[in-house]
């Protein structure tokens, strides 16, 4: 696995942002920001371009969703996972046509995020 990875972790909520940047951390990865609302996370990527996102789809400002479709229209290459316990089946669907590559329910499993970093990463 490619640990150089620029990573962008956007969660309205910072337990859960800390807990998925903990885990990458652990896994070695170091080039990891956090946001915590959509519309923050279209503006990061805007400016930096990381090679991965992880957006939470309900969130204040801008949702998941929104923020996927839109960082897919700056970005075609972009590789999105979304991270959420709440995501309602219809709300994946949309995330997953909007450009999103994956999905990881919350709280997180670590041998799934392991799993789901080496499909995406290669």
């Amino acid at each position: 696995m490619n640990k150089d990875l620029k990573i962008l972790v956007c969660d309205d909520s910072i337990l859960a942002r800390k807990n998925l940047t903990t885990v990458l951390t652990g896994f070695g990865y170091t080039d990891i920001s956090e946001v915590n609302n959509g519309e923050d996370a279209v503006s990061y990527c805007r400016q930096n371009r990381p090679d991965l996102v992880f957006l939470d789809i309900v969130m204040p400002i801008k949702d998941g969703v929104t923020a996927t479709q839109e960082i897919m229209e700056m970005n075609p290459d972009s590789k999105i996972i979304i991270v959420s316990s709440v995501g309602t089946q219809t709300h994946l669907k949309e995330a997953i046509k909007a450009g999103a590559k994956d999905f990881i329910q919350k709280p997180i499993d670590t041998d799934l995020l392991k799993q789901v970093l080496e499909n995406i990463n290669g």
